[in-house]
């Protein structure tokens, strides 16, 4: 039986980390087996393109060309990692997926519908199970950011631009509620861990796991 392919996501400082691993312990108790994985990254070439992607001092990267490095380490995580771990029946929980592309692309660089299509070829069309959204302010976010240390290359950005990429999760919210669950972030750990695992419940009773 096919894995289920779970993603978290959420603007800076939403706490995804924290969830990750409440997530990973729900199913671990169940016996399952579950793999962490990230984006981007999650195989050695995609890693060397995220150090690109985030290394501050990249400050002259045009728009486009940052999309489609985000896809390129896509595509080859996709191929290389995601699905061979569902192909055998695991659980893949991972930080960030190709919504993180519309909201940070699409809306945040203003790019519009081309990210969703290049995206659709750098994954073959693959679609998370159930998506976990983090709605935390982006002035909320970048507060928590700022107490962890240096700012990478997209948390340099103005509050502008991620009010921008807050205004693309909504919408992808708004889309697609039977996959994306909006989780308040501004809420407890527990609270939301157990709001999680509800949902994770529920779509677990619907797989017989």
């Amino acid at each position: 039986m096919r894995g289920l392919f779970i993603t978290i996501e959420g603007g800076d400082g939403a706490g995804k980390s924290t969830q990750i691993r409440n997530i990973e312990g729900f199913f671990a108790r169940k016996g399952l087996v579950v793999v962490h994985t990230r984006e981007p990254g999650g195989t050695e070439i995609s890693e060397k393109l995220r150090d690109i992607l985030l290394d501050s001092g990249n400050t002259e990267m045009e728009d486009v060309t940052e999309m489609l490095i985000y896809a390129a380490a896509r595509a080859q995580h996709v191929r290389e990692f995601v699905m061979p771990s569902l192909e055998k029946g695991e659980i893949v929980v991972c930080d960030r997926f190709v919504d993180s592309s519309v909201a940070y692309q699409a809306y945040g660089r203003e790019l519009g519908d081309m990210v969703a299509e290049v995206n659709h070829h750098a994954t073959g069309g693959l679609k998370p199970d159930i998506t976990f959204w983090l709605d935390i302010d982006p002035k909320t976010g970048r507060e928590r950011v700022s107490k962890m240390g240096e700012f990478d290359r997209l948390e340099m950005e103005e509050l502008d631009f991620h009010y921008r990429v807050y205004d693309g999760y909504k919408k992808i919210a708004e889309s697609d509620p039977g996959r994306v669950k909006r989780i308040d972030a501004s809420k407890s750990i527990d609270e939301i861990s157990k709001e999680i695992e509800t949902y994770l419940q529920e779509l677990c009773s619907e797989r017989g796991l």
